[in-house]
């Protein structure tokens, strides 16, 4: 075993036997385990958690945005995937996107927009899972809409980053973000009183269908996909507004689009490592690339290695640009394109993909082969998306407009090659008393991304961005195709029983991440928050599956905490070390049923995650 555990953690692991919440916000935290406490169960708590985030973190996500939800029920006892990631809508070609001159799918305005996916996929968890009424779960998010909450400096910055463009092109996002012309200072009561009448329209809808349950939020969800939540989307996207082209264009997702979609059940990818068996969506997320770093890297000593040394981060690293690759030639949504997941998971397959790993770190983009499989690779992403110092970018990586604190070795400053800091979304897991237990990474609808619905209050997904405008990648634009998202909660059983719900938001680095909590947990002891906080690390060695889909070869952002002789010991093998603060990249959270006692942590990082429990 490696480097002995931590002595001192910025706040406990959180032990209980009633249940556990965490969440990438104490707000939301604290609706969940509001909600277990009046009864609800798991799927309850995160339904009231995940519509409490897209309130308190709308520059992370929203009420039209995306959420996959991966799941272990104690009634049905079996893992289950919620897929709610919406599909492209039927006007959505490569040949309509090149006819406006288009090469990309722009990362901003009506363009990327596809079905929103999340409302449905809380709903259908709700109405299967779920013991409560509809109102029960929504009254947190009315009523830190309507009443208002502290606004945290990291939404008050992104609304501060955008206040250009809403006063010059987005006039209904700034009719919400901008009161009195201004951005709102930090910590401010901000409130959404649009949004509050949305959700509260949705519950008359729904409680004019009756007393059950079941009927009401069946009523919801005509409300959203087939009645007027649909009906002014349709309206609003007719309009032209400005996009990451320099241009306005009108969108083509229509009511017709949202009525023809619903949310539906999958069975997970899996992969069974060291005692562990590991469940993540299916590959039209980028879930299955954690199960190909762990075939990659079951075979490999990590125990033996120091989590904070070089030995470690170099395995991980050069793992993940191997996984990345193959997600870069293999994955799409496979409804519509054969991915082989067997193969890309097979031993054989892997021995020889570990035996390209050498001493030196890789600068290439190096997918492997599988005849009859597999489609065109971008592999001139590397020339692409080169920004300047300290530039504020619109419709750049996820959530579409960051800046990057990432400095390198001698103190210089250094912006992504897509012009951003890690990518960033939300995150929920929780476990009840019973046993039931979730893990979700709800995302899209970020309010910096496309110009607000007037009359809802909220912006529309634009994970469209992710297509790709050519025939031959395997997540090529196409009508009704769900775009290869990044968004990927993790779920884990020990022994065959469920154990752990985990993840991060993050974007590409959502699976990188997510992979090295992972395996400080498993091979080095930490405990959930122990390795919450360890100094985290992650490659930028392959395309970004954002606009505008730069790279950088080598490029290994890493937080200052590492040991100095780690960072000097990556440079010597090649790496391009960039160092981004002490505490500056991941937000991850975590929880647990180990035997008798149910743990949780969440991240110290940016002041916002929390995980509660009794």
């Amino acid at each position: 075993m490696g480097a002995t555990p931590f002595a001192f953690t910025s706040r406990p692991e959180i032990l209980g036997t009633f249940g556990v919440v965490a969440s990438t916000h104490w707000l939301a935290t604290a609706a969940g385990m509001a909600t277990l406490e009046k009864g609800g169960n798991a799927f309850d708590a995160a339904v009231a958690t995940g519509f409490a985030l897209q309130v308190v973190e709308p520059h992370l996500n929203g009420p039209a945005g995306d959420v996959p939800i991966i799941f272990y029920s104690k009634r049905d006892r079996h893992v289950r995937v919620v897929c709610g990631q919406g599909t492209a809508p039927a006007g959505a070609t490569i040949e309509h996107y090149r006819g406006l001159g288009l090469d990309m799918v722009p990362g901003t305005g009506h363009l990327p927009a596809v079905v929103p996916g999340s409302f449905d996929a809380w709903m259908i968890m709700l109405r299967d899972y779920g013991t409560l009424r509809l109102a029960d779960v929504l009254e947190y998010a009315i009523g830190y809409a309507a009443d208002g909450y502290a606004m945290v400096p990291r939404v008050a910055d992104a609304i501060a980053n955008v206040a250009g463009l809403f006063r010059q092109e987005w006039p209904t996002s700034a009719a919400i973000y901008l009161k009195n012309g201004a951005p709102p200072a930090h910590f401010a009561r901000f409130r959404n009183p649009a949004l509050a009448e949305t959700y509260r329209r949705i519950l008359r809808e729904a409680e004019a269908a009756g007393g059950d349950r079941q009927a009401q939020i069946e009523a919801a969800r005509r409300a959203w996909y087939k009645g007027f939540v649909a009906e002014a989307i349709d309206r609003f996207f007719r309009i032209p507004v400005m996009d990451t082209s320099g241009r306005r264009h009108a969108g083509v997702l229509t009511g017709a689009d949202m009525a023809a979609w619903q949310a539906t059940y999958e069975r997970p990818a899996t992969y069974d490592y060291h005692g562990y068996t590991v469940c993540k969506t299916g590959p039209w997320g980028q879930g299955p690339v954690f199960l190909q770093q762990l075939a990659l890297l079951r075979d490999v000593p990590i125990a033996g290695m120091a989590y904070d040394g070089p030995d470690f981060v170099h395995w991980v690293v050069e793992a993940a640009k191997l996984a990345f690759a193959d997600r870069e030639a293999f994955y799409g949504d496979p409804d519509f394109v054969r991915v082989p997941m067997e193969h890309l998971l097979s031993d054989t397959y892997n021995a020889a993909r570990r035996r390209l790993i050498g001493p030196q770190a890789s600068l290439e983009l190096r997918p492997g082969s599988i005849p009859g499989y597999g489609g065109k690779v971008d592999q001139g992403a590397a020339a692409r998306g080169r920004i300047g110092f300290d530039t504020i970018l619109q419709g750049v990586g996820e959530p579409t407009s960051q800046v990057s604190p990432a400095r390198s070795p001698s103190g210089e400053p250094v912006i992504g090659p897509d012009g951003r800091m890690a990518g960033d979304t939300c995150h929920i897991d929780i476990i009840d008393k019973w046993g039931n237990m979730v893990s979700a990474t709800p995302s899209g609808g970020w309010l910096q991304s496309s110009p607000a619905v007037p009359e809802l209050g909220f912006s529309v997904t634009t994970r469209g961005q992710m297509f790709w405008l050519d025939a031959d990648h395997p997540a090529a634009l196409a009508p009704k195709r769900r775009p290869r998202t990044t968004l990927t909660p993790s779920f884990a059983l020990r022994g065959g029983q469920p154990y752990m719900a985990f993840g991060t938001p993050g974007g590409d680095q959502q699976d990188q991440w997510s992979l090295t909590f992972f395996l400080r947990h498993v091979h080095h002891g930490l405990n959930l928050q122990e390795a919450i906080e360890a100094p985290m690390f992650h490659s930028e060695g392959f395309p970004s599956s954002f606009y505008p889909r730069g790279m950088k070869p080598g490029g290994l952002p890493m937080e200052d905490r590492f040991p100095k002789a780690t960072v000097d010991e990556l440079q010597r093998r090649g790496h391009r070390v960039q160092l981004t603060g002490d505490w500056s990249i991941s937000r991850l959270s975590a929880a647990t049923r180990d035997g008798e006692f149910l743990k949780a942590a969440a991240n110290p990082r940016f002041m916002q995650g929390y995980a509660a429990g009794r």
